[in-house]
């Protein structure tokens, strides 16, 4: 497709999904900030107008789920992550590693017909996704039909973010707002949980962080720390500050040496600017970043993940929460398994030892049929404020009496006396 023949373009909002929407029809978009928010407004706004549809998420950090409710989709998601939480109880969650997604996605076990996505041209005449690699590329191979705002907004990156023109159907002019995800400010307790992170983690490593108040307070802990790497399924702001100060280097992680590697940019201007136009920076598909092949030529990988508890034997749930579906299986699995791969790596579950309000302990004696995100005997280290439980090569007894001993105080001694359900 040439950009050139189609200029002028129609805005996103006057695209008409009637003329390529089929009855059945699987709609999907990637994930957070990648949402086209002018093509999903449009499509809601024209769902009375249209046949029974479904639609596939992954996470959301829009005010789509809501509209998605009233709308009458038939909704499978990958996670209750973000504003999918309003979709908790209405949506197919699908436990799946994020590893597998794109496999799944090409082997239509995940059906995918129309997909919806942000671009902007490259000089070279490719387009960028910008922000996300992630799955997308699966996505675009599978799907019928193709239809791209191009966006301006979007930094210019390269690697996996990069797309053949030839790729979309329909082009329209971006005319819905960005998404942008600014770090939250950590609370007292996500601080003094990263410093007992920071504190494992060795001068020379390379990391791997998500986003959210726990990973900015991490990647603010590691300030201090000389010639990290990055390797990361997605990044937040914070690491932006890393790289300035000469934090991470990308010096000593032996494979991809000088890239910042991740698979999105789920942040604000702040890192969007960042990445433009710099090839330091590349975005690759998840088949890279959670390959356990390709964490296993890393240096050092430190993979920082965290969960909703933990139980005495090492299982931790990072799905549920309040019989409610908040989370997500993700690439918690695949970081957890694959970090130990690496020369000098470790796998790390951090977590608060308390729900905000200090009333429920998040070491749990067991998990009382909620699910187990990540096994016991993959369980490498857990980390509260109060201290890092090593769990490699422990028995059932002396893990429970290492998970006792980094709870609040407060649970400690109904921990130590607890009947372990899922113990033996």
């Amino acid at each position: 497709m040439s950009l050139a023949l189609v200029r002028p373009l129609p805005p996103a909002g006057s695209f008409d999904f009637r003329g390529v929407l089929r009855e059945g029809d699987t709609i999907a978009w990637p994930q957070a900030i990648g949402e086209p928010l002018g093509l999903t407004r449009r499509l809601l706004a024209q769902r009375d107008e249209l046949p029974p549809l479904r639609l596939f998420l992954g996470m959301s950090m829009s005010d789509t789920p809501s509209a998605v409710l009233a709308g009458g989709f038939v909704v499978s998601a990958l996670n209750g992550a973000g504003t999918n939480r309003r979709l908790s109880g209405m949506s197919d969650i699908l436990p799946v590693h994020v590893s597998t997604v794109p496999a799944l996605i090409r082997g239509r076990r995940i059906p995918v017909d129309v997909v919806l996505i942000r671009a902007r041209p490259l000089p070279d005449g490719r387009l960028t996704l910008g922000v996300i690699a992630d799955y997308t590329a699966a996505l675009l191979s599978a799907a019928r039909c193709v239809i791209a705002e191009l966006d301006e907004r979007l930094p210019c990156t390269g690697g996996d973010a990069a797309i053949p023109a030839a790729a979309v159907h329909h082009l329209v002019a971006a005319d819905g707002p960005e998404i942008l995800m600014p770090d939250p400010e950590p609370s007292a307790q996500e601080a003094a949980v990263a410093s007992q992170v920071a504190s494992v983690i060795p001068d020379g490593a390379t990391v791997q962080l998500g986003v959210g108040g726990l990973p900015v307070a991490v990647a603010r802990a590691l300030s201090g720390h000389r010639d990290l790497g990055l390797h990361s399924g997605v990044v937040p702001d914070a690491v932006v500050e890393l790289i300035r100060r000469g934090v991470v280097t990308n010096a000593r992680k032996g494979l991809d040496a000088g890239l910042t590697v991740t698979g999105g940019l789920f942040g604000s201007r702040t890192l969007l600017d960042h990445a433009d136009g710099n090839p330091a920076v590349v975005l690759r598909s998840v088949e890279h970043t959670h390959a356990a092949a390709v964490m296993a030529r890393l240096h050092a990988l430190h993979a920082v993940n965290s969960a909703i508890e933990v139980d005495l034997t090492g299982q931790a749930n990072a799905e549920i929460a309040g019989g409610r579906y908040l989370g997500a299986v993700g690439g918690q699995a695949d970081f957890v398994r694959g970090a130990p791969l690496s020369p000098g790596g470790r796998a790390i579950i951090a977590l608060p030892s308390t729900t905000p309000d200090g009333q429920t302990s998040r070491i749990v004696a067991d998990l009382r049929g909620r699910p187990v995100t990540t096994a016991r005997a993959d369980m490498d280290l857990v980390v509260t404020e109060y201290g890092v439980a090593d769990l490699r090569g422990q028995g059932l007894a002396e893990r429970a009496r290492r998970l006792a001993a980094i709870a609040h105080p407060d649970f400690r001694a109904a921990l130590r006396v607890a009947p372990q359900g899922n113990a033996r």
